[in-house]
């Protein structure tokens, strides 16, 4: 029927440069044979790009797929082919599994890689790319399927032996049985859609009174996003971390860990910084930890790279969900294991067993991540599309940036605010922190509110800075609060620097905004 359905569609296909790889080259000690000539990415921004340089390096030619809001958007412009998929609203581009299935057949793309988000775990997509030929580079539809639900996901980790927070398996719907779950549980207790992801819909309950209201506004919510109000409990972890283990699975029977991650640092639980490794972690702890996401991944028939996610209390862990693709955070493994995850999922993919052993996985130094966003921090962190009217990002040592913007580039109000990942690496946390420091003072972003400021504010936390961190940690905090005091003191230095340099108050807005202002950014705007 699919493919019925392809046959009227029309696409508008821009061709640009069209290398033909040989389909036999030469990699490190080893020649390939039967590797893809070209691959589609199915998504867009800084992981279209990421994915598109591994490509590069693997000699694959690449076909980007863009909506009309991303006409001019660099991810379209760095590959080989691309193709127009629809509308800016992402339900009617790159939601659209006929149009994407389509441009890959128009194309010849032998494989479509779904990046992060979007259809990237979607069973149907995955089964569609199957269906028409193509290979899905990811996990088998069937591995999705099974973590696809966090209902489903919790009771095959419990039949594998995989430790899991105590809770319930079944959905539930109705307020009296929830409540006697409450109670056996003990409060407080967190409400999840099962269908859900991202922190969406999840409410924290502290009491039975609290227990009804945060029932219907949760099933509310699911229904909304998920179209499935099915809500289940688990008991809350009161100073929990949120660690995961990068995994990679190949289809020859090899699973290992790579490294593990801290991901504490989040607002309305998604996640705003993450480091590798976690302050927490010994080798014995990783160990643990790692083998058990090994023993998680085979319990499902997993292949490809993927991420396993637990909290971590007192000592204690739990399975938390698995991430069933390539993770924002994913670069932080890279710098400090040397493993380039997305070659590993395209040599994957393509039927090659993986290029290391568990004994090679070495952590070497510390890398953190800044989820740099168009985003309004003393507002609530609302999303701030618009036109970039200056922008330069930082360099030197220890420094990666994964972007997909440009001076002039018009963030459009349809997707995620992500502008970039920021990566710093050191050779341990310290030197790491420094950097970053340093990267953030660097970091020019005009035209547009950024949370840079937020991400200042938290590296000087003295908290932070000792690695006692939850995922509390910006409430307990009062990290916004210590925003605006940031914010005041980027004003007063960029001031300082323009009178130096005797500019006029024209120049000191921009000067001011140069080295990363808010309050003066703002008055720039005002002016313009």
């Amino acid at each position: 029927m699919l493919c019925l359905l392809l046959s009227h569609i029309t696409l508008d296909h821009t061709s640009r440069i069209t290398p033909v790889p040989p389909k036999r080259f030469y990699l490190g000690s080893v020649f390939l044979q039967g590797m893809f000539n070209k691959i589609l990415i199915a998504n867009r921004g800084e992981i279209a790009i990421r994915v598109m340089r591994a490509c590069r390096e693997l000699g694959i030619s690449t076909v980007a797929v863009y909506s009309e809001a991303d006409k001019n958007a660099l991810f379209a412009k760095y590959a080989d082919e691309a193709v127009f998929i629809g509308p800016a609203p992402s339900r009617q581009s790159y939601l659209r599994i006929d149009n994407i299935i389509k441009a890959a057949l128009e194309t010849g793309a032998q494989a479509i890689h779904p990046g992060y988000g979007f259809l990237s775990e979607n069973t149907h997509f995955a089964s569609a790319c199957v269906e028409n030929g193509i290979v899905f580079i990811g996990p088998p539809s069937s591995a999705i399927d099974a973590m696809g639900s966090k209902i489903t996901a919790r009771q095959t980790m419990k039949d594998a032996g995989v430790p899991i927070v105590p809770g319930i398996e079944e959905g539930i719907t109705d307020p009296d049985i929830a409540a006697e779950i409450a109670e056996r549980i003990g409060y407080p207790i967190i409400l999840k859609p099962a269908a859900g992801g991202g922190g969406i819909g999840m409410k924290i309950v502290q009491s039975r009174e609290e227990l009804l209201p945060a029932l219907i506004s949760s099933q509310s919510v699911a229904r909304s996003a998920f179209g499935d109000d099915t809500i289940y409990i688990e008991k809350y972890l009161t100073e929990p971390r949120h660690i995961e283990f990068q995994i990679l699975a190949d289809n020859h029977g090899k699973t290992i860990y790579v490294s593990d991650r801290e991901c504490s640092i989040q607002r309305r639980h998604q996640k705003l910084i993450e480091e590798s490794p976690s302050p927490v972690m010994t080798e014995e702890l990783r160990e643990r930890m790692g083998s058990i996401a090994v023993k998680a991944a085979k319990a499902i028939g997993y292949s490809s790279a993927g991420t396993v996610e637990f909290m971590y209390s007192r000592g204690d862990f739990y399975f938390l969900e698995m991430n069933t693709r390539l993770q924002v955070e994913h670069p932080i493994t890279e710098m400090v294991t040397g493993v380039d995850l997305a070659k590993e999922q395209i040599m994957v993919a393509a039927g090659y067993p993986l290029g290391y052993d568990q004994c090679d996985m070495k952590i070497n130094g510390w890398a953190i991540e800044c989820r740099i966003n168009a985003e309004d921090p003393l507002n609530d962190f609302a999303p701030c599309p618009g036109k970039i009217k200056r922008y330069r990002s930082p360099g030197g040592p220890g420094i990666r940036v994964d972007s997909g913007v440009y001076t002039g580039y018009v963030i459009p109000p349809y997707y995620d605010s992500l502008i970039s990942k920021l990566v710093a690496h050191g050779k341990d946390r310290k030197e790491a922190i420094a950097r970053m420091e340093r990267a953030l003072f660097e970091y020019i972003i005009v035209g547009v509110k950024t949370n840079l400021i937020f991400h200042k504010a938290v590296l000087r936390n003295k908290r932070f800075r000792s690695g006692d961190i939850n995922t509390h940690f910006i409430k307990d905090e009062n990290i916004v609060e210590a925003v605006k005091i940031v914010a005041v003191e980027d004003y007063e230095k960029g001031m300082s620097l323009a009178s130096a340099l005797g500019a006029d108050n024209r120049q000191i807005a921009a000067i001011s905004a140069a080295v990363g202002s808010y309050l003066s950014q703002n008055r720039a705007e005002e002016k313009s």
